[in-house]
């Protein structure tokens, strides 16, 4: 039912996933993050939220084999490239981990994008398609 979605959606929808990646890398390089769960070791859960979330956002749109490696690989190029700034920064820091934890979040992401859960894309077509013929 993809095809039947609203023209439009497949870019707002992406346009919606870049606005992620970019509020990724602004919390990523700001000073003094704001820190969401409060225990030990907290950053590594965030950035496996974070990375699973972009990873289970743009599977919704790229279908394919080949489209979601190449969206994984993206975005642990991103989490990688993020460590190294970090590295640079004087108030932040280098941490492998933290690059492990990004492709730990990319794999669940990929693991629980459709076919294993329902598409939110194809949902939400179908919202918008309802909405409009009301």
């Amino acid at each position: 039912m993809i095809d039947a979605a609203p023209s439009g959606l497949r870019r707002a929808w992406v346009s919606i996933g870049w606005v992620g990646v970019v509020a990724v890398v602004a919390l990523s390089l700001m000073p003094s993050p704001p820190q969401l769960l409060p225990v030990d070791q907290a950053d590594k859960a965030e950035h496996i939220l974070a990375f699973g979330g972009l990873m289970f956002w743009f599977a919704q749109v790229y279908l394919s084999r080949r489209g979601r490696l190449a969206a994984a690989a993206l975005l642990l190029a991103l989490g990688v490239g993020i460590e190294f700034a970090q590295g640079q920064t004087g108030y932040r820091s280098f941490e492998y981990a933290d690059m492990i934890a990004d492709g730990a979040g990319i794999f669940v992401g990929w693991l629980l994008a459709p076919p294993r859960l329902p598409s939110l894309y194809a949902w939400s077509g179908r919202f918008l398609l309802g909405l409009s013929q009301r």
